[in-house]
């Protein structure tokens, strides 16, 4: 009997595709806003057909999703400092977010992960997961005294339900707003006895 293998049925991923299509989407958005990226933008830039684009990603809101969740748009900005005070470490991370969300790029941003959140329940888990990843969720922790389980789970989902509602409303929020904020979901401070 002959080891020969099974001929591969359905298109092939090329990674070199891949790349260039998520290369191609950060460099149009960067250059021109979420409003101004299209499929066929992407594709052209990228070097490849329309229907490679839309075979791995349905929506530019994908697309951009994806590049955010490989750290080619927000880079650094998800990274929260260690200060060793973990309510102060959220609070500034906070802060950066909503600097951010105020720039043209930050409105963007915040528009394509709702869109492809909203159009893609996978793509919606992807995000969540990435972003309630550690080290938000052991800092989160840190804050409300190593608590763990379905209450850090809560609280997370608070602080981030939170930060989406306060960038919709588009509102202005400095440093003493994330602090109350912080408060208002890990519990206020208790003073030194």
């Amino acid at each position: 009997m002959c080891d020969m293998a099974l001929p591969r049925s359905g298109p092939i991923r090329s990674e070199a595709a891949r790349l260039a299509i998520l290369e191609a989407a950060t460099s149009l958005f960067t250059e021109g806003g979420y409003e101004h990226l299209t499929m066929e933008g992407i594709a052209r830039r990228a070097g490849v057909g329309k229907q490679t684009v839309y075979r791995w990603w349905p929506t530019k809101g994908d697309v951009i999703a994806e590049a955010i969740l490989e750290g080619r748009l927000l880079g650094g900005r998800r990274d929260l400092p260690d200060t060793g005070d973990a309510r102060t470490d959220l609070a500034v991370w906070l802060t950066d977010l909503f600097t951010l969300r105020a720039s043209p790029d930050g409105e963007g941003l915040l528009r394509s992960l709702v869109a492809a959140a909203a159009g893609s329940a996978e793509t919606g888990r992807r995000l969540r997961a990435e972003i309630l990843a550690a080290p938000l969720i052991d800092r989160l922790s840190q804050a409300m005294g190593g608590v763990g389980g379905a209450r850090l789970d809560a609280a997370a989902d608070a602080l981030v339900g939170a930060v989406i509602l306060r960038a919709l409303s588009r509102e202005d929020f400095d440093h003493d707003d994330m602090l109350v904020l912080v408060d208002a979901i890990v519990g206020e401070r208790t003073p030194p006895r």
